[in-house]
């Protein structure tokens, strides 16, 4: 039935402008190059207001997706990435549930992305049409038909924009994905501006800077009592201040140090002797997907939730899921009772003594739907011990010190802790993280972290690439090993060498294999340095 549905559809995927695939390598400066462009064009994007909407000064209903949207209100990048991710989320899930049957061949993985893209313009169309009729605009009657569609149109165009900016980073022509840029550009942009804004705001006390660090030498510069300046500027109210910023480097801090924990299993070769390798399985096994589903479900509740109290104020069960208040500084509304209310991290930290009901509901749904989410991940995105075992089988390889019929039990002792732990530990960072007053709030910083972290890891294979170019290759590796060389993995073993006899031989690989060249494998005798030396 999934195949058939797939194919169904396939006459219609060619509707979707797709990027061509290279015909080359690309080098890492032109990698960098491209990630720029698309980097530029998304932030240009994010400043071009759309035509023909009115002005509104009323809290943002979509405020509480804006950071894993990586969206900006009221400009070109309003749907964000919402439409892509939406769509991806589904047809994975889809897949996951077998309901729709994908295959390994490009052929069917092509198909699988070019329905998951169609789907994403739909609901882009969808989600435009939905934004333009609820009035967030302005009144569909005010502003006229021929507007309402324009802004359909720029909606649809821009996030036909962003779909590309994607695939082409993904095809290979730059650096990591399009949606993880995006993201983590939206909420390190966010911490920048809250730090260093100069935008100065009328409060009680007088003129005061937005931006907390700019703030301090402005209060130290005009009040008398610098001591009193510096508390000001350390613990202000309803301004980013500086204890926020403190928060949001030590959250930085602790994920990425969280980000090295990780256990090794020892793997080898069951067809090459002295082929070994280790299989990393991380703390945070699913990585940021935890949180940008448990994101993503409270946000759309809570976007439900305020449009039917907008609508059905006084109604009982509309004020069970939620009573809304605009008083957090007329930009966003606030939960003050109902469901959404316990769902909601705690304003203040004075708030999380106050209600100490509200602090523990909240932390216990925090850490337990980010643990159920990463369990549930790994089971429909193919990284369960099941399908790591299949992995292993197809690359013929075992687990030092175990058979091949145990791998899976063996993989059931580390995948499924970890994805549940880690989801823990996701969600009690991000706990830490909103009760500390981190910048960008707790979910947009673990996303910013992580993504980084992805991106530090990018870079580094792509140098060892590099590097690798200028390492001697050895042309008869039959000679070397004794052997077919048709390693896949880096190694090093203790064989003796083939040449001297001498113990301790290192083989080294730094290069994966591709279709159109060799391995590129590097290999010294630590005994008599009797073959090719290897070094940094």
């Amino acid at each position: 039935m999934g195949v058939k549905f797939l194919e169904f559809i396939k006459p219609f995927c060619g509707l979707v402008p797709e990027i061509a695939q290279p015909d080359r390598k690309i080098q890492f400066r032109e990698k960098v190059a491209w990630t720029a462009v698309t980097l530029f064009v998304f932030l240009v994007c994010c400043q071009i207001p759309l035509y023909g909407i009115m002005s509104s000064e009323s809290a943002d209903p979509l405020y509480w997706l804006r950071v894993i949207m990586a969206s900006n209100r009221g400009t070109l990048m309003e749907l964000g990435i919402s439409p892509i991710v939406t769509s991806g989320m589904i047809m994975q899930l889809l897949a996951g549930a077998k309901l729709i049957e994908v295959g390994d061949t490009p052929k069917e993985r092509a198909l699988f992305n070019g329905a998951q893209k169609l789907f994403g313009m739909l609901i882009t169309v969808g989600q435009a049409i939905v934004y333009v009729a609820s009035g967030m605009y302005g009144a569909p009657s005010e502003i006229g038909s021929g507007i309402c569609l324009l802004i359909v149109i720029q909606l649809t165009i821009a996030s036909l924009i962003v779909l590309l900016l994607d695939e082409l980073l993904q095809k290979g022509y730059g650096l990591g994905s399009g949606i993880s840029l995006f993201i983590a550009t939206n909420v390190c942009e966010t911490i920048i501006w809250r730090a260093f804004s100069p935008t100065t705001i009328n409060t009680g006390r007088g003129t005061e800077f937005e931006g907390a660090v700019i703030a301090l030498f402005h209060l130290l510069a005009t009040r008398n009592d610098k001591i009193r300046a510096l508390n000001e500027a350390f613990y202000r109210q309803n301004l980013p201040n500086l204890m926020n910023l403190l928060a949001t480097v030590f959250i930085f801090a602790v994920v990425i140090y969280f980000q090295g924990f990780r256990v090794d299993i020892p793997v080898k070769s069951s067809r090459f002797r002295g082929q070994r390798s280790t299989y990393p399985i991380k703390l945070f096994y699913t990585s940021n997907i935890p949180i940008i589903l448990q994101s993503a479900l409270v946000s759309n509740l809570f976007i439900i939730s305020q449009m039917l109290a907008n609508r059905f104020g006084g109604n009982f069960f509309v004020n069970l899921l939620g009573r809304w208040s605009d008083s957090a500084g007329g930009y966003r509304s606030s939960p003050i009772g109902g469901l959404c209310y316990y769902l909601s991290p705690p304003e203040t930290t004075a708030d999380i003594f106050l209600d100490p009901i509200h602090t523990i509901i909240y932390i216990a749904f925090m850490l337990g739907s980010c643990a159920f989410f990463s369990k549930t991940w790994i089971d429909v995105s193919g990284s369960s011990a099941k399908d790591v075992a299949k992995q292993f089988k197809e690359q013929q390889m075992v687990i030092s010190g175990h058979r091949e019929t145990s791998i899976v039990h063996e993989l059931n002792r580390y995948i499924p802790t970890a994805a549940a732990f880690g989801g823990i530990c996701i969600g009690a960072l991000s706990v830490t993280a909103d009760f500390l007053g981190a910048i960008g709030s707790g979910t947009g910083i673990l996303l910013a972290v992580t993504i980084i972290y992805q991106y530090f890891e990018t870079f580094v294979k792509e140098q060892r690439e590099i590097r690798s170019k200028y390492y001697p290759q050895l042309k008869d590796m039959d000679e070397v090993l004794g052997g077919p060389s048709s390693w896949e993995n880096a190694q090093v073993t203790d064989e003796k060498c083939p040449k001297c006899g001498g113990l301790r031989a290192y083989f080294m690989q730094l290069q994966t294999r591709s279709a159109d060249e060799p391995m590129t494998i590097f290999y010294r005798c630590a005994a008599n340095d009797c073959c090719h030396r290897w070094k940094e």
